[in-house]
């Protein structure tokens, strides 16, 4: 099978026998779930925190980060953490988004004739400039230098990762690291790893030469002051009392990991939705050239970008970055009149979950006022999950909405799109993100401003 037929073959099962029901991963058995109702069961339980089976392929890159961590130490993080992502220090990234929105934009003229094209690699990289120079703030020039030796390891561990989970011959640590993909995993952590320990060790360096740790200090990839993710950290690490060297890399890897692709994805997934929909298109370009006109996008703007925000959201709805979660039953779990076991892997279809019929009539048709405040206040909370929900959701969803918006306001201000596939020609496959199995081919024509 396809992953495409792999992909259809899920959402059949879920229909068939959905709400709930089990499956059989050699002798480890799995619950999945499809319904809001049941969805809130488990992702609004405290004590249902940790993530299941499929997450342990992650750790030897990530750790015990924000991700993958459970118990008192994934209490003690989130709780250290959350201040990272405060309003004010979200702000300092803002130049940061804008910058690459504008050379991404650059990248883009040359590919603006009306001729079909894949969208995807370029706004990867675009993300992927940006996740690192807000993360470590370091530049690897992505969206100039397609060969970089970081930027491939990325590419090239989350590959490996997936090729792993999905053969479930390769998941025994003595079988794996003695295969030639193990052995070249090996080689990509190697590069990750030692990328970012030499990160935190020059920003440590750094940090100790200024005489006071709140003033802004001068990052080595521009003129402006700007603090990136790790400086933070290692701020927030009182001098490795409350976090250690690997603690900090581990969290600065988690949001490497978790910042590029699912951003990647949401962008992706609205530009081909806009350009299936040209009547949508224009009224987000409307509500875009009113605010940036011909200045610089800016934080306080993106609060007026209200009907890009919706389209952000039904596009997420219809391809939420992640299409599946687990979560590890850590006692008994009572839904309906079963009983799922202490010790179950239990996984959140939110793909299926986010086009069930009960909460979305026409689930398959793209409406984004389906999130005006009065079609949102009646419909159930655990209906709509594109960043997870309860006390373990995506710390990192401002950050990614403020992104998402800022790239798709400047590609939308400077094109008209249009998609060459549809919904029924396009292929998506639920890898680490939901992605499209052979690119988002789309044509763009530079806008007369």
């Amino acid at each position: 099978m396809t992953k495409y037929e792999i992909f259809l073959y899920l959402r059949d099962l879920a229909k068939k026998y959905g709400p709930v029901y089990r499956t059989w991963i050699g002798n480890i058995a799995a619950v999945h779930i499809t319904d809001a109702e049941y969805v809130q069961l488990i992702l609004s339980n405290s004590t249902h925190i940790r993530k299941g089976y499929g997450y342990k392929f992650l750790l030897p890159w990530l750790g015990d980060g924000l991700l993958t961590s459970k118990g008192k130490k994934w209490h003690r993080h989130r709780k250290l953490l959350t201040p990272t992502f405060h309003f004010r220090i979200l702000e300092n990234f803002m130049d940061i988004f804008v910058d690459k929105s504008k050379f991404l934009v650059k990248l883009l003229d040359k590919k603006a004739n009306g001729e079909p094209f894949n969208v995807f690699p370029y706004v990867t990289r675009c993300a992927l400039d940006i996740i690192c120079e807000t993360a470590m703030g370091i530049q690897v020039n992505a969206m100039t230098h397609e060969k970089n030796e970081y930027v491939d390891a990325i590419y090239g561990v989350c590959e490996n990762i997936l090729h792993r989970v999905t053969r479930i011959w390769l998941h025994p640590d003595f079988i794996y690291y003695r295969t030639s993909r193990g052995k070249k995993t090996l080689q990509y952590l190697k590069v990750l790893h030692g990328t970012t320990n030499r990160v935190i060790n020059e920003r440590k360096h750094v940090l100790l030469q200024t005489n006071n740790q709140n003033k802004k200090l001068q990052n080595q990839f521009g003129t402006r002051e700007r603090k990136a993710f790790l400086d933070l950290l290692i701020e927030a690490s009182d001098g490795g009392t409350t976090l250690t060297h690997e603690q900090i890399r581990e969290e600065v890897d988690t949001f490497m990991f978790e910042g590029h692709d699912t951003t990647t994805a949401s962008i992706c997934w609205t530009i081909f939705l806009l350009g299936l929909h040209p009547e949508i298109q224009d009224r987000v370009y409307n509500e875009v050239s009113q605010v940036l006109c011909e200045k610089s996008l800016e934080l306080s703007d993106l609060s007026h970008l209200n009907y890009l925000e919706r389209v952000i959201k039904e596009s997420l709805r219809l391809y939420p970055s992640v299409g599946f979660i687990t979560r590890f039953a850590s006692e008994d779990i009572k839904i309906g009149t079963r009983i799922i076991p202490t010790g179950t892997s239990v996984g959140i279809h939110i793909f299926d979950v986010h086009r069930n019929e009960k909460y979305y009539p026409e689930p398959n048709k793209f409406d984004p006022d389906r999130f005006l405040p009065e079609n949102t206040k009646n419909r159930h909370p655990y209906a709509y999950i594109p960043f997870s929900a309860g006390p373990r959701n995506c710390i990192g969803q401002k950050f990614a909405l403020y992104e998402e918006k800022t790239v798709l306001s400047y590609i939308i201000r400077n094109y008209k799109i249009k998609s060459m596939q549809t919904i029924d020609t396009v292929h998506p496959i639920n890898e680490l993100i939901v992605r499209p199995s052979e690119g988002l081919l789309v044509s763009l024509v530079k806008r007369i401003t």
